[in-house]
């Protein structure tokens, strides 16, 4: 049969299908009903979909009648809200903040949303679940159930997971017994399948997963779900593992071979993976799947479905920089289906399939094709979700009689979340059901071959024009996409690559040269001592002369070229940073202790500051006329200062480096870089980039050395216009104080730009969402170990929730692996030397004095290592909550509201970064006003800046300056020049286009 033949019999039966349930509607869309009000505003006001999907997902945490009448007037009560008449009594009345009619009206619309979500849940518990379950039977149905819940932020949670699966199991085989198989005699249903199918989401079950650590993911998420495979095994039941979000899509795949391979499951035929249609990775991953079933001689099982976080991995993929990994236009998502179905069909002699879609195109077409390809009717079924299309489900077990129900149980606060992405899923413009059931879209359409549709649309959508002959519009660099298998093998090469080049003498560079000098610093890998980086030569006064006398004699030569051709060297560089990003990110693994992930990020913000502030400078680089006034021309510009002095950090050896070296270069200024010690050899490697750039001679010069032999020395030079610096506060205010005073010979005030440090809070407010809250702010705290000057070292917990949130934290923080940070497996790693290994241990035994420990963690024996520590019983006047720390101790801190949480964010004499997690609109706002930091993150951690995305620094004794990667940032290297000439001669002068004056 053709292709054409079979669109004429898919669509035959779609319409018949169609005629069988006319007149029907799915209970979300019936507007005689709350529930289906609610829908039908929020498919028609966008700005209410918004905040009704917000407050269902907050419902759980609003425990208080006080609390649930504030988010519902904050969320539907505010001026000018347009809200469907269901809600307007309540959110309108008068006496909403505790009057009786407020309160009943709250409590309506709790009990009304609480029980849209039970549409969509068999129960809360297993008792109820097996009631729902009985009644599904008695209707002809099967089921699939899933226990709700995939946030897992630690090992206990995951461990608790996997026996919620066991206790699962053993009720439902106490169950099965007193059910009849459904259409045929015997103890199967249908006369095959088994009457208990559960799936289960495999990221749950290990809370250290990640695909950088992909081995150890597997293994993690294996040791668990093997105990559920075998007792599934032991009672006779199938057992189905999810497909959640794409970065666990390959360690699933991995995960599932595994277990169907392994020696005590392979005689288990009823293992089963679902695979995601709108993937666009999904045709490879089936051929895969089949061939490997093939080769193996093991049957598999496979339940196909369009997939469910679309939304999710659209963002997630533009937030990164990274391909979107799912199909833009919907069709092609049905298209997909439709072809992977096809696919399975045709293997169906090793291939069990599960059809799993509400779609009536998508299910003739499966039908229409195993009627084509001969396939026995005990090799496919279908699948659609509990409460949702209960026509179509109807409709269909009808027809095909083989319908088994995804069924979801579990507590109402895990089912919020799922609740919201089916409600996203129903009311989405282009869902199926939405335009079937509310829109009553025509059948004709819907039927259509989604082939001919995703054409019609792709062809509809109008071209993307790229400029011609401009530079680009700046983009960040992509992150590390761990989920591509050459990224994560790209890391462990190339250290090995720095690991065979480690340990020799790094020179200076003055005027393009390399300078030997015989005083060494010797740099070591902090995870094992005994292991040198390099041998960094160290500059004296001598050193840094020459560097003068090189920058002085290039500066005018430098100043004077085109900010284009400056513009250019930076281009060039970061080029080079680009090519060999794995191999730069390597050398911060070893010779700082950055993670993965972070050495990455550190490689990819240097990449964007050379990019950005290019770009800023060709911007900056156009004199601007000024003024309107006629018979005179005003032309403001900018020159260079001069020489800027660059003294780098070590926690952001190359991304702080380049920020403030490329920002001095472009705007024309020659460069002494001095880099921090402990991270020389990554300095030496941002000379190189520079030097391949073709940065001309004098122009920078590379003088790692001794603080207290030219620290001041350089600060105090005549010939040094700026300086700036990023560093401890102490070292910072020493520059300001030093830069103040003017020299014999010096002509011009020295400009000090110093980012100084932070003791950054965050907020978690009594309705935070704790599965985010906890891993950010553990993130925040934790991630290279504290040591960044944005890491949270507070987190201040409203009292309501304190308890809940600090059990779970601890618990998250039990479960992370401390080791070196070339393992993938190790979330913390070492300090990065051994001075700040003493002060760190010596704040803890100060946190131990204040507070209470709550966690302490082993560390490994050798190495720089310093336990990750959960200090409580803090309030403002200890040290703990004062004084800047710089590694991995956080202090938890308990308010009784949170006016008291800002206040108390606000006690310290830094401001650089804050978090907030809440959803009460009200104290978003209260917090975007009064939690006065430089850089605010909304339900959010307080690190990772992004270049231009998020500009960075702080106020108070947090430095001075605008902030990096921002649009201010490049004025402060420059001296800014007006010129104005007048245009009159003899009473004579042009008139110009934009005068508005009269003759």
């Amino acid at each position: 049969m053709n292709s054409d033949e079979l669109n004429v019999k898919i669509r035959a039966r779609g319409q018949e299908f169609f005629k069988s349930i006319s007149g029907e509607a799915p209970s979300i869309f019936n507007k005689g009903w709350w529930t289906g009000k609610v829908m039908d505003w929020a498919m028609r006001n966008e700005d209410f979909k918004v905040q009704l999907f917000r407050f269902v997902d907050v419902l759980p945490y609003l425990n208080t009648s006080e609390s649930l009448t504030k988010h519902i007037q904050e969320y539907f009560g505010g001026e000018g809200q347009d809200i469907p008449s269901v809600l307007k009594w309540g959110a309108k009345s008068s006496g909403w903040g505790g009057g009786l009619a407020g309160k009943l009206m709250a409590k309506s619309i709790r009990s009304n949303i609480e029980s849209m979500a039970k549409q969509f849940i068999i129960g809360e518990n297993i008792k109820q679940a097996q009631k729902s379950l009985n009644k599904l039977r008695k209707d002809n149905f099967a089921f699939a159930v899933d226990i709700l819940g995939e946030a897992t932020v630690s090992e206990a949670e995951g461990e608790q997971y996997k026996q919620s699966y066991l206790e699962l199991l053993d009720g439902l085989a106490s169950s099965q017994g007193s059910w009849k198989a459904l259409g045929a005699e015997g103890d199967k249903d249908w006369g095959y399948a088994p009457k208990i199918n559960v799936s289960i989401k495999p990221s749950a079950l290990y809370s250290q997963a990640r695909p950088s650590d992909f081995a150890g993911s597997v293994a993690g998420i294996c040791r668990r779900l093997k105990p559920v495979a075998l007792k599934a095994k032991e009672i006779g039941a199938h057992l189905c593992i999810d497909m959640e979000q794409y970065k666990f899509k390959d360690i699933t795949i991995e995960v599932y071979k595994r277990l169907r391979a392994d020696a005590d499951l392979k005689d288990f035929h009823e293992l089963a993976i679902v695979l995601q249609s709108y993937l666009v990775d999904t045709d490879n991953d089936l051929e895969e799947l089949l061939s490997w079933s093939r080769e193996q001689g093991l049957p598999i099982a496979i339940r196909l479905v369009k997939g469910a976080y679309w939304d999710y991995e659209t963002v997630i993929a533009k937030q990164s920089g990274w391909k979107v990994p799912v199909y833009v236009v919907k069709a092609e998502t049905d298209a997909a289906f439709e072809r992977q179905s096809r696919k399975i069909l045709e293997n169906s002699d090793i291939c069990y399939y599960a059809c799993g879609s509400h779609n009536i195109r998508s299910i003739a077409a499966v039908m229409e094709t195993a009627i084509e390809l001969n396939v026995p009717e005990q090799r496919y079924e279908f699948q659609v979700l509990y409460g949702m299309a209960e026509p179509v489900r109807k409709g269909l077990l009808n027809v095909a009689k083989r319908v088994r129900l995804y069924s979801p149980y579990g507590e109402i606060l895990p089912g919020m979340a799922y609740l919201v992405r089916r409600l996203l899923e129903n009311t989405a413009n282009e869902s199926f059901l939405r335009q079937s059931f509310a829109e009553g879209t025509d059948t004709d359409k819907l039927l259509e071959d989604p082939v001919i549709t995703a054409k019609n649309e792709k062809a509809a959508r109008p071209p993307q024009e790229k400029p011609q002959g401009k530079v680009p519009p700046f983009v960040n660099e992509s992150f590390a996409d761990f989920t591509l298998l050459e990224e994560r093998e790209a890391f462990p090469a190339a250290i090995k690559e720095v690991r065979n080049e480690m340990g020799g003498v790094y020179p200076l560079i003055i005027n393009n040269k390399e300078v030997i000098t015989d005083d060494r610093l010797t740099t070591v890998n902090p995870a094992d001592p005994d292991e040198v980086v390099g041998h960094v030569c160290q500059a004296s006064r001598q050193e840094v002369d020459q560097a003068l006398n090189g920058a002085r004699e290039a500066l005018p030569m430098w100043r004077d070229l085109s900010p284009e051709d400056r513009a250019n060297y930076l281009f060039k560089a970061a080029d080079i940073a680009r090519k060999d990003i794995f191999k730069l990110s390597a050398w911060q693994v070893l010779e700082v202790g950055k993670q993965w992930n972070q050495a990455h990020a550190d490689v990819g913000e240097a990449i964007d500051f050379m990019e950005y502030y290019a770009r800023e400078m060709l911007r900056l680089g156009t004199p601007r006329r000024m003024g309107r006034a006629p018979g005179e021309v005003n032309h403001l510009f900018y020159q260079s200062k001069g020489i800027a002095a660059v003294i780098s950090p070590w926690n952001f050896p190359l991304a702080i480096s380049c920020g403030m070296t490329s920002a001095a270069l472009v705007t024309g200024n020659c460069v002494l870089y001095k880099p921090a010690g402990v991270a020389s050899v990554i300095g030496y490697g941002l000379a190189e980039i520079y030097r391949q750039a073709g940065i001309p001679d004098g122009v920078f010069h590379y003088i790692p050395g001794r603080g207290r032999i030219i620290g001041d020395y350089i600060v105090e030079h005549p010939d040094v216009s700026l300086i700036a610096f990023t560093g401890s506060m102490e070292v910072g205010l020493r520059i300001v104080n030093k830069a103040s005073v003017v020299y014999p010979g010096q002509l011009q005030v020295k400009r000090v730009i110093a980012e100084m440090g932070g003791k950054n809070a965050t907020i978690v407010d009594d309705d935070a969402d704790l599965d985010e809250a906890v891993l950010e702010v553990l993130y925040s705290a934790y991630g290279f170990q504290g040591q960044k000057c944005s890491a949270c070292s507070r987190v201040i917990v409203l009292e309501n929730i304190y308890d809940k949130f600090i059990t779970r934290l601890v618990e998250a923080a039990k479960s992370v692996k401390i080791g070196p940070a070339e393992d993938p497996q190790c979330y913390m790693g070492p300090v990065v030397d051994k001075s700040a290994q003493e002060k760190i241990l010596e704040y803890v035994d100060v946190a131990r004095q204040e507070g209470s420990i709550l966690y302490s963690s082993e560390v490994p024996d050798k190495g720089f290592y310093v336990p990750l520590t959960i200090v409580d019983g803090i309030t403002p006047e200890h040290r703990i909550a004062q004084e800047e720390i710089f590694g991995p101790v956080l202090a938890v801190m308990k308010a009784r509201d949170f006016d008291q949480a800002v206040e108390w964010a606000n006690s310290t004499q830094f401001a650089l970064t804050g978090a907030v997690f809440s959803r009460s609109p009200s104290n978003l706002e209260k917090a975007r006003k009064d939690f006065r930091v430089g850089n605010l993150y909304l339900n959010k951690g307080s690190t990772g800046a992004l270049v231009e995305r998020q500009p960075f620094g702080g106020f108070k004794m947090s430095g001075v300056g605008s902030k990096t990667g921002g649009p201010d940032y490049l004025v402060q290297f420059l001296d800014p020049r007006c010129v104005t000439e007048n245009t009159m001669r003899r009473g004579f002068a042009p008139i110009e286009e934009d005068d508005d004056w009269v003759a």
